[in-house]
């Protein structure tokens, strides 16, 4: 870490030090966003319910019901609409996948549109939810500011991720998240040492636990993030003997859908929860989605976890199709030592693929699972703003890592360049 500080401020990378200020200039633009209300409404949002999750991923901008309170959310939901629809569900879809860069650029295209779309509904549906006694072209001009604001996101994270350093998009949801944890800290030390009714030493030995038990997150995420399994390949005219021949592999990461299903979980769960609230909580539905589609019940956590579960396989061979894995090597001539190309190769990568996800799907599902433990089942007296680990832990630890490996890889490339 520190030699890639070094190069950093090194004269030679003054143009990666431009594309850092700008990306931080980028982060402070949308800090100070989300600290602006949507005109006309009176800002604070008492009871989010079911839009917690977007709440922490804009880092309390929808608390204070910003002009950024969708943040981007809404792309995230139509990347994996898009997703889904490539598994040979519609072919229109399956024709783009398969036709690699410009493939790639349509269907981020279309991302987009659908995004601005489902920020206008969530917009519409957010004005209903939170403005009282408004008319109907009040909650159509909500709606179009908040659309306003995540168009102006997204436009954003494509300036930075051309001109910055990183993902700009991913950039933008870390920054939102982060600039909630101080808070969160400063609240659970008002808590557990200020306004403790316990003790001077119980609350401190609290506190202290309290942050053993972050810090352990954070080292367990990075340890899952990190880990990977690693595939020999051995291709027909390179042997292992010949002078200053290496070893090839094909890594796959131990969660290779990274922070996705859990956010589809959540999207499962809040489009029912949106809709009983707003019926009578006597209505069938509205019982039933009390009793089982809410992860703060018994019945409904496990069906919460179970979902992150399946979808965490979903999403990675949604990834990694094993069967065209198996006719790329093929076609370069390389093979798996001891195991025959064609079938068996696919299905040997289809085993490992199956195995390493089980044990990342557990990890992330008891990762979310965390807070919603230790505030709804819990009694830790904490206030509902505090959270233990969670969704935000994995993005903001995921996008960090990524974005560090692309700046040293791109520094240590530059000084290898001007070395040799």
């Amino acid at each position: 870490m520190f030699k890639t500080l070094k190069l950093l401020f090194n004269k030679k990378n003054k143009d990666i030090r431009k594309r850092v200020l700008f990306t931080l200039a980028c982060l402070f633009v949308f800090i100070i966003g989300r600290t602006i209300p949507v005109p006309g409404t009176q800002g604070a949002v008492s009871n989010l319910s079911v839009w917690e999750l977007l709440d922490a991923i804009s880092g309390g901008a929808l608390e204070r019901f910003s002009i950024f309170s969708l943040g981007v959310m809404p792309y995230i939901s139509a990347s994996i609409i898009t997703g889904i629809l490539q598994m040979d569900i519609i072919p229109y879809f399956s024709e783009l996948k398969e036709e690699g860069a410009v493939g790639r650029q349509k269907i981020n295209q279309i991302n987009r549109y659908l995004g601005l779309a489902i920020a206008f509904l969530q917009g519409f549906g957010m004005a209903f939810a939170f403005v009282n006694n408004g008319t109907t072209l009040d909650y159509l001009r909500i709606a179009i500011i908040l659309t306003g604001g995540t168009a102006f996101l997204l436009w954003m994270g494509d300036q930075m991720t051309q001109k910055g350093v990183g993902n700009g998009i991913s950039l933008l949801i870390m920054a939102g998240i982060i600039s909630s944890i101080p808070n969160m800290f400063i609240e659970t030390f008002q808590t557990f040492i200020l306004n403790a009714d316990t003790a001077l030493f119980i609350g401190i030995i609290k506190y202290v636990i309290f942050v053993l038990v972050y810090i352990a997150i954070i080292v367990g995420i990075v340890y899952i993030e990190k880990s990977e399994r690693r595939i020999p390949i051995q291709y027909a005219n390179q042997t292992l003997s010949a002078y200053g021949a290496r070893q090839n592999y094909i890594p796959f990461k131990l969660n290779s859908a990274s922070v996705m299903p859990v956010i589809f979980a959540s999207v499962v769960f809040t489009i029912p929860s949106f809709i009983a609230g707003l019926m009578d909580s006597e209505k069938p539905f509205a019982v039933f989605v009390s009793k089982y589609v809410n992860y703060t019940t018994p019945i409904g956590f496990a069906a919460y976890m179970i979902i992150i579960i399946l979808f965490c396989f979903f999403y990675t061979f949604l990834q990694i199709n094993p069967e065209e894995l198996s006719k790329n090597l093929n076609k370069q001539g390389g093979y798996i030592p001891g195991v025959r190309p064609g079938t068996e190769t696919k299905e040997y990568i289809s085993t490992v693929i199956g195995r390493i996800t089980l044990i990342g799907a557990l990890s992330i599902a008891l990762i979310a699972g965390i807070p919603i433990i230790f505030s709804s089942f819990i009694n830790t007296g904490l206030p509902t703003s505090v959270s233990i680990g969670g969704t935000g832990m994995l993005i903001v630890i995921g996008v960090a890592l990524e974005t560090y490996s692309g700046l040293e890889s791109s520094l240590l490339n530059r000084n290898y360049k001007g070395v040799r």
